[in-house]
């Protein structure tokens, strides 16, 4: 008998940017100059090969919806980028029509609730409503939170049962400080819904940057891994942000040492299976 072929990988969340097209405005200090360029499709390809990783989800990194159409533009024409997270102003009212007009290959949205000031920006009913309409469409919502917005975050996601939130970064963990709380409680609360899956990404830039070391960062991975499962846990490199601390051999090492307990099919789930189903790719 022929042996079953490797099983179809993903990178769920990584980004591209080209800086001679807009600026990024979140890249606000010298902090950031190591990756103050253009970050194309071309140059994430290699890192993807040498994974066997197939597919990919690009998500939105600033709140452009000219660059939610440039990705989608992108995205019909690559044989690797199988989704697109894109932006979109979750207050407008006429949220639904802008859904409506966009092309095909928008999986989700995602705004950076993490930057607002009001903790319970969320709950807001504008807010809500927005998150409703993005349901309607038929998309998830990805979740990038501050450990202040978990609260509300959980709120609203009992408020909208009928959309599947994707936690991006695991809630941004204190890693660099060890501090548990109110992160540990936040993310269980969450875990708790079932509409809520997570992603296993973004944990190296918790890290100290310079001086991080595996036995620091796998501890918190397991904990996402022991509270959502392999069946609500996908795999994202966060590149090019990760490589501030790690290179993309190295985000994909952790998780490989974070899932070496699972079994083949838990591991696929981690490492495919959940992002493709939850997204629909």
């Amino acid at each position: 008998m022929a042996a079953a072929p490797p099983v179809a990988r993903v990178d769920a969340h990584h980004h591209l940017w080209d800086l001679a097209r807009r600026d990024q405005p979140w890249m606000d200090g010298p902090w950031a100059d190591p990756i103050r360029r253009t970050f194309a499709l071309p140059d994430l390809a290699p890192h993807l090969s040498a994974h066997r990783i197939d597919a990919s989800v690009v998500v939105q990194a600033c709140s452009s919806a000219e660059e939610t159409r440039e990705l989608l533009a992108l995205a019909a024409q690559s044989d690797t980028v199988a989704g697109v997270v894109g932006w979109a102003d979750l207050t407008d009212p006429g949220l639904p029509g802008v859904l409506a007009s966009l092309p095909s290959g928008l999986v989700g949205v995602r705004h950076q609730v993490q930057d607002e000031a009001d903790p319970d920006w969320l709950t807001r009913p504008e807010v809500l409503r927005g998150l409703a309409a993005v349901a309607d469409a038929g998309l998830v919502y990805d979740l990038l939170v501050g450990h202040g917005q978990l609260a509300a975050a959980q709120r609203a996601v009992r408020e909208l049962p009928q959309l599947t939130f994707v936690l991006d970064h695991a809630a941004k963990p204190a890693v660099a400080g060890g501090a548990r709380e109110p992160w540990a409680g936040g993310v269980a609360g969450l875990a708790a819904l079932p509409n809520v899956v997570c992603k296993l990404s973004g944990l190296v830039t918790e890290a100290d940057w310079r001086t991080w070391t595996p036995e620091q960062v796998l501890p918190w991975a397991r904990e996402v891994l022991d509270l959502f499962g392999p069946q609500r846990l996908m795999f994202g490199s966060d590149w090019p942000v990760c490589t501030l601390a790690a290179g993309y051999d190295q985000v994909v090492d952790l998780a490989e040492a974070a899932t070496a307990g699972l079994d083949a099919a838990e591991r696929s789930a981690v490492f495919g299976g959940t992002a493709r189903r939850v997204y629909r790719l």
